[in-house]
């Protein structure tokens, strides 16, 4: 059993921690015990909430108790069952080209490699979603590699465009919705991560698993088209064939 620690989180919260670093190790045991504390279904639990090393648990104090709560928690610990792959699998076209990737050459030359070498290390790997937050539909996607591990840009953009992929530290996302940002811009992604309609939907769940399938700068604008129109379509486990750069 992985060690832990439950806090109380105000009056209406628990917070179960894990370790005090990003690891995908500490990402199954907080995954896993999501799910074990979905599938028995405890009245009284509003929602749970992964994170990189934690699991925030919302309840209602009017039909649970923190004592209750923080018991059955230390009970599925017990005997609690890790399960490596609890997500889906994504392949997400992505563009490098330069036009609309105005930090790839500083992130070459920062990283000691030419841009196509940066392109191919990060689509070259499968990145693990450990969370999903700062806005809807914004997917924290670990772990970069090691060649790309760059810090913050030092001051963030005001605005970028929706779409836009970034690298910071260890981790890479797709900024779902127009936004400022301080991550460094290598591509743009037409896939959808949030969808309002019928309802608010984002795309990424923790635990997911995605890996970025470069296409050229004419699939991506024929791509971002049909996003437009609706009729783009990106299913887990479908593998994208684009045309690479």
């Amino acid at each position: 059993m992985s060690e832990y620690r439950v806090l109380t989180a105000g009056d209406t919260a628990l917070v179960v921690e894990f370790g005090d670093c990003i690891d995908r190790r500490l990402s199954t045991w907080v995954l896993s015990l999501a799910r074990a504390l979905d599938q028995i279904r405890l009245d009284g639990i509003i929602e749970t909430v992964p994170t990189y090393r934690s699991l925030i648990v919302h309840y209602d104090p009017l039909r649970l108790s923190a004592t209750s709560l923080t018991s059955t928690i230390t009970t599925l610990m017990a005997d609690l069952r890790v399960h490596e792959d609890v997500g889906r699998k994504w392949h997400i076209p992505a563009c490098y080209d330069p036009s609309i990737a105005p930090d790839l050459d500083y992130v070459a030359a920062e990283c000691g490699l030419t841009p196509r070498q940066v392109v191919e290390r990060h689509s070259g790997t499968t990145y693990h979603v450990y969370m999903i937050g700062f806005m809807p539909g914004l997917a924290y996607l670990g772990d970069v590699p090691a060649e790309l591990v760059l810090p913050r840009r030092p001051s963030p953009r005001e605005l970028v465009p929706p779409g836009s992929l970034a690298i910071a530290t260890t981790m890479t996302c797709v900024y779902p919705v127009e936004c400022p940002a301080g991550w460094h811009l290598i591509g743009r992604s037409p896939v959808e991560f949030l969808t309002r309609r019928p309802t608010p939907t984002t795309l990424l769940s923790p635990g997911d698993q995605v890996v970025f399938t470069p296409v050229s700068l004419r699939e991506y604008q024929r791509l971002l088209g049909m996003a437009a129109q609706g009729i783009l379509k990106i299913a887990p486990n479908e593998d994208f064939l684009g045309v690479a750069v």
